[in-house]
């Protein structure tokens, strides 16, 4: 009887274990069934490019069954498992509940946005972490630009030119860069908010912006976003947000109708209905091999943190899997990751079925990259430092050469290549996969 794997999790983690598996178990001895909520894998680097409208929205997802044409796709939610029984629990997108039984089990169910109890944030701030984040951020910069464009009140047209961003990491620095400079060029289509001006406004917790890079390539970047008239806000926190704007934790009031949050990320709430052990930031423990250990069963080697817990693995942000190059702490939430986790696990998998060891996880972050619009970045590439255009190129050319599929990498080009001719499209894409209701006569 052929292996059944179970892949939960159709990030770049899940992604990559799929397709390695493909590849390395032969078509009659395996049967590899990947669990998703959608058909699709969301390229997360190049969200703020949808955002910000150099990029169409559908060419920063992959579908999952044109890249992996062996593995059978299960579109729904992981709803918990039973480890005891070697079965996972899914709620199928017609409402439908299935348990799918498994012989290995790959968790590579991810992230969600973290957030905090701050009075307003959840009923009026949003978040950039999917797709519908993406669109529904651009279409907000227009809808305040058309409202603003129609206020006498000058006083009220500035919560509608008010913007905010909380956290300054990758995705709230790149964020913010895209987004501000598409509204730069679309708000010269409205005579009245030109004239008056919008404000940007970033705001971020510790001392200095963007942590995950040295300090000179951070000093870069905030002095090339203050340049463009973007305040920073550092050593400072949200204490509010209202349907008129936020307040700060310094008691400065920021008149603005968009707030997006961006301040880190936490593992997905599904990975807390698996039954399996986790650390104090909710990730699911594991080995330096990526099996899910129980921390509380005695170990049978003193390498391990306790006893593996067979056939179970887990990988990619929701995992704390044990970092090399960090001894005592975990890899961090990074697609470079992910990626490597899913093509070792899969590796692993298929020797535990041959009856081998299977090897740790060792990897070193190359280099980071991080675009901040205007055709401008900041990168890292092999211990070398790079900043302004040279490291645009490098950023670009990075996603570039990741993005799976020659057809996805054509599309990239096309569009980037047509903004850079013609500019941003100052266009509302609506609201993608939401039909309009249909009216009774």
């Amino acid at each position: 009887m052929a292996c059944q794997v179970v892949i939960a999790g159709g990030g770049f983690a899940g992604f990559y274990a799929a397709q390695a598996l493909e590849r390395l178990l032969p078509e009659q001895s395996a049967h590899v069934t990947l669990v998703n909520e959608a058909n699709f894998l969301l390229y997360t680097p190049l969200l703020p490019g949808a955002a910000g409208a150099t990029l169409d929205p559908r060419h920063v997802v992959v579908p999952l069954r044109s890249q992996l044409r062996r593995t059978d796709l299960v579109i729904g939610r992981v709803t918990g498992a039973e480890p005891t029984r070697r079965t996972l629990g899914v709620l199928r997108i017609d409402g439908e509940q299935l348990e799918l039984g498994y012989d290995q089990l790959i968790v590579a169910l991810g992230s969600v946005s973290r957030t905090l109890p701050i009075p307003g944030l959840a009923e009026h701030a949003t978040g950039l972490k999917s797709l519908s984040d993406a669109t529904a951020l651009r279409n907000q910069v227009l809808s305040c630009l058309d409202i603003a464009e129609s206020i006498e009140d000058p006083a009220r047209r500035s919560e509608y030119l008010g913007f905010v961003f909380v956290g300054a990491g990758y995705a709230g620095v790149e964020g913010l860069a895209e987004l501000q400079d598409f509204a730069v060029q679309a708000i010269e289509l409205y005579p009245r908010c030109r004239a008056q001006g919008m404000r940007w406004v970033l705001v971020e917790a510790k001392g200095r912006i963007m942590q995950e890079v040295p300090a000179s390539l951070s000093e870069f970047a905030e002095r090339e976003l203050r340049r463009r008239g973007i305040e920073v806000r550092t050593e400072t926190t949200l204490a509010e947000v209202s349907a008129h704007g936020a307040r700060l934790s310094v008691g400065e009031e920021i008149p603005a109708r968009t707030v997006v949050w961006t301040a880190g990320v936490k593992p997905s709430p599904a990975i807390a209905r698996l039954g399996l052990p986790l650390d104090g930031a909710g990730r699911i423990v594991v080995d330096a091999t990526m099996r899910v250990v129980d921390p509380a069963a005695p170990s049978p080697a003193a390498t391990t943190a306790g006893a593996p817990i067979a056939q179970v693995w887990a990988i990619g942000d929701g995992a704390a899997v044990p970092d090399a190059s960090r001894p005592g702490q975990a890899c961090p939430p990074t697609a470079q990751h992910a990626i490597r986790q899913g093509r070792l696990v899969a590796r692993n998998v298929v020797a535990t079925l041959g009856g081998e060891a299977p090897r740790p996880f060792r990897y070193r972050t190359k280099g980071v990259v991080a675009e901040l619009g205007r055709n401008k970045a900041v990168a890292i590439t092999l211990g070398i430092r790079w900043r302004g255009f040279p490291a645009w190129l490098i950023a670009r050319t990075y996603h570039l050469l990741l993005m799976p599929g020659f057809g996805r990498r054509l599309r990239l080009l096309v569009d980037w290549n047509v903004a850079l001719l013609f500019g941003r499209d100052a266009s509302s894409p609506g609201r993608l996969g939401a039909p309009t209701p249909l009216e009774h006569d």
